[in-house]
């Protein structure tokens, strides 16, 4: 008898470990804070603002996210500075098992825009698929399903314009998860451009991974290629370095002030241009993120 198999990822989160590590905690484009507070009637209220150091803009959002865990609705309300209002109502493990709707809608009320998704995902026992209809783009219809078995895993992604009557997007991916190193491998974009990403847990305070990346359509040609690791120097730190093939160091420093209380400092160089003396200005970058959860 063959042991029940675990849920495997999503098909967005295939490669979430070495994305994680290469792309998160990195904050310097800028100067950006979070708040984040919980009411005893189980509302949460999420403020968020950043600062771009380039452009200089300042942009920024408010949520209101209430929850009802025993019937398994979640309600979360939007409203950023680009005067954009998003509304997303969640049910989950109520019509069956394993199965989660979700509707998620925008509105730009000077502008007209709208948009509206329809969601369903479904996960069980060595399997997970998701359904999502763009009401108003096409409409087209994206669906995605992942199999996994044994810590292997293969998964597949395409969208249907309906209006059209034709596919216009399709991926496919395949991977496979261990307790401390992951390996995936997708074909994106029509199965145009293809990344390889790898992880590692190499010890309980180190990790290290590196994806590359291949456009059979890029102009110049070449893979690019980024590597990097994080290291935790106690329970309340840790840092985290990575370089690509086009020669940018960036290093990452996350702090835990206190509870609730966490500071991240970023910095990425070019190292091709440490003497840049160009009117643009350098070409390195710093920043700040500030995230206060009560």
């Amino acid at each position: 008898m063959s042991l029940p198999q675990p849920v495997p990822p999503s098909w967005k989160d295939l490669g979430k470990s070495s994305n994680d590590l290469l792309g998160k905690d990195y904050p310097f484009q800028g100067a950006s804070l979070e708040v984040k507070t919980n009411t005893p009637s189980g509302v949460t209220f999420k403020a968020a603002g950043n600062r771009d150091s380039r452009s200089e803009a300042i942009v920024g959002d408010i949520e209101a996210k209430w929850s009802d865990r025993k019937h398994g609705l979640t309600v979360t309300q939007t409203w950023t500075t680009a005067n954009i209002l998003r509304s997303q109502v969640e049910l989950e493990n109520q019509i069956a098992k394993g199965l989660k709707l979700d509707v998620s809608t925008s509105l730009t009320p000077d502008k007209g825009a709208k948009s509206a998704l329809l969601n369903a995902v479904y996960k069980q026992s060595g399997f997970h698929t998701r359904a999502v209809l763009d009401v108003f783009k096409g409409p087209t219809f994206t669906a995605d399903t992942v199999l996994g078995r044994d810590g292997f895993l293969v998964g597949a992604e395409a969208a249907y314009n309906v209006t059209e009557g034709n596919v216009t997007r399709y991926a496919a991916a395949v991977g496979y998860n261990a307790p401390e190193y992951a390996i995936t491998i997708h074909g994106l974009n029509n199965l145009k451009t293809f990344s390889a990403s790898y992880y590692h847990r190499v010890s309980p305070d180190v990790e290290a991974g590196a994806k590359a990346v291949y456009d059979s359509k890029s102009t110049h040609g070449g893979v690019a290629l980024e590597v990097g690791a994080k290291a935790y120097l106690d329970s309340a730190a840790f840092v985290k370095a990575k370089i690509n093939n086009a020669g940018v160091i960036a290093l990452g420093y996350t702090q835990s002030l206190r509870p609730g209380v966490k500071a991240s400092f970023g910095l990425a160089l070019d190292t091709q241009k440490l003497n840049d003396a160009s009117p643009a200005g350098p070409s390195h970058k710093v920043g700040v993120n500030l995230v206060f959860d009560s």
